[in-house]
């Protein structure tokens, strides 16, 4: 298993984890984890890659190590961090972008606002989530504000043995060895709920109950698509045959193909035997993957 090391990246308000592996003299790769996931779980990857990188992983604000916020988050934030972040540590030249799911949409999103600042793009299972109506709208800020009055918290679980053979049940594809892994990393102590609604001490999830705060603000498909429009670099779209978000396309005939239709410069590969996390079903065949679009 390769070593990692951690620096910290002072933001205004916020202070972020970055985890770094490889040599920095090498040519430099951003990966960037999704949502209720931590840089930590790219070890599978990085132990898998033949070449030498400087990886730059970062915790997003609010999972894993960096600072937690204990408010609402929201999605632009995320954008402003990846900005320091490549200004930190891709000052000079357009960055190479590798995210999974949240960190793919992410990507997706910069490289149009930005698109001299990305060389090109890798997006693992982040290609937008699920179209909205505006007469979805009154129900949305109901939630919003029933959780303004009731914050959401964590599922407790008894040890990280139970959270690992949890991450087991919810994916037929992760090992028990890599889940053993994640448990370490992926939880920690701390106060969460029973499925009864009772409060107790254990092992819960290692991310700011607050990211399960429904925005009250609808996701409008249409902005991500004019963003998208605005993209230059390649883009490689990965997914994994047996995803669950895969599935949830194929009940939208044509909005699969209306969104990879935006981008200039897209080309789509699959993994065999992966649901969503394919960096944890399959590392082996994401870290070839990556290597053959970045020589």
């Amino acid at each position: 298993m390769r070593h990692a090391r951690s620096e910290t990246l002072a933001l205004p308000g916020v202070r972020l984890h970055i985890r770094r592996w490889g040599d920095p003299q090498a040519p430099t790769l951003f990966l960037l984890h999704g949502w209720m996931d931590v840089s930590a779980s790219f070890q599978f990857v990085v132990d898998q890659l033949q070449r030498d990188w400087n990886i730059v992983a970062p915790d997003w604000r609010g999972f894993g190590q960096s600072e937690w916020l204990n408010r609402p988050y929201f999605f632009a934030e995320h954008l402003g961090d990846m900005e320091a972040i490549l200004d930190r540590y891709a000052p000079d030249q357009p960055a190479r972008l590798v995210g999974h799911s949240m960190g793919g949409i992410l990507s997706c999103l910069y490289a149009g606002l930005r698109p001299e600042r990305v060389a090109r793009l890798i997006s693992l299972e982040g290609f937008g989530i699920a179209p909205t109506t505006p007469e979805m709208a009154p129900e949305r800020y109901r939630q919003w504000l029933g959780t303004l009055q009731k914050p959401p918290r964590m599922h407790v679980y008894a040890d990280r043995d139970a959270f690992a053979r949890r991450l087991m049940q919810n994916d037929r594809f992760l090992t028990a060895e890599r889940a053993a892994f994640l448990a370490k990393h992926l939880a920690r102590i701390g106060d969460g709920e029973t499925r009864g609604g009772e409060r107790r001490h254990g092992i819960i999830w290692n991310g700011d109950p607050w990211h399960k705060a429904t925005s009250p603000y609808l996701f409008r498909l249409e902005e991500s698509k004019a963003i998208w429009r605005q993209v230059a670099c390649p883009v490689l779209w990965v997914a994994g045959r047996q995803s669950w978000v895969v599935r949830d396309y194929a009940t939208r005939p044509g909005d699969w193909e209306a969104r990879r239709a935006c981008f200039a410069n897209v080309d789509e590969t699959w993994i065999e035997d992966a649901d969503h996390m394919l960096h944890h079903d399959q590392p082996e065949a994401v870290a070839q993957i990556i290597e053959r679009f970045f020589r």
